[in-house]
């Protein structure tokens, strides 16, 4: 992963971001030494959000698949027997 100085990124925006789109990799932007925040690029990033939202939908079925709140395939087919008409 690429790190960068936030003053480096004010002077070099286009270069840091045509590197980013070039190589895919990350770039850690850090402020006064300290990692402030990452550069990436969009495709990977809205992959990112899609990965999170499926694990979060994954974890909320094990919650409540573990708290008893399960149907049957046939109470599910029966339920939406209206939408699959």
């Amino acid at each position: 992963m690429k790190i960068e100085l936030v003053t480096t990124l004010k002077r070099q925006a286009t270069k840091i971001l045509a590197d980013l789109h070039a190589s895919k990799e990350p770039v850690l932007i850090t402020e006064h030494g300290q990692p402030s925040a990452y550069l990436v690029d969009v495709d990977d990033y809205e992959m990112m959000q899609d990965r999170i939202a499926l694990l979060e939908g994954l974890a909320k079925g094990e919650v409540a698949f573990s708290e008893g709140r399960i149907t049957s395939h046939a109470q599910a087919k029966n339920r939406m027997s209206k939408w699959l008409k």
